[in-house]
């Protein structure tokens, strides 16, 4: 084991550098227009273009009950077996949860 793996933190001096600590890991992606995305990363760059494979993507969607006018909360889900992610719909990357 290397230095590194020990103290993950050290490693990390940039915003990207997390990133990159979670490439072939499964990581969280909440993008625009309230769909989520989890994955195992494989590749990214500058602009936050990601690969993804085995993906879960819940999209969660708001309607108005005609009769009651009351707000009705709806998620889909579906497993997508490789992604593209386009970077400008990328609100938040979330790295797995390390245990010491």
């Amino acid at each position: 084991m290397d230095e590194l793996d020990l103290h993950p933190a050290i490693a990390v001096k940039e915003p990207l550098d997390l990133v990159r600590l979670s490439l072939d890991e499964k990581i969280y992606v909440k993008m625009r227009n309230d769909r989520e995305l989890r994955g195992r990363l494989h590749a990214y760059d500058q602009h936050m273009n990601m690969i993804l494979s085995d993906v879960e993507e819940t999209i969660t969607m708001v309607e108005i009950d005609e009769e009651t006018y009351e707000e009705v909360y709806r998620t889909t889900k579906r497993n997508i077996a490789m992604l593209f992610v386009r970077g400008d719909g990328v609100i938040l990357v979330s790295p797995p949860i390390r245990t010491s």
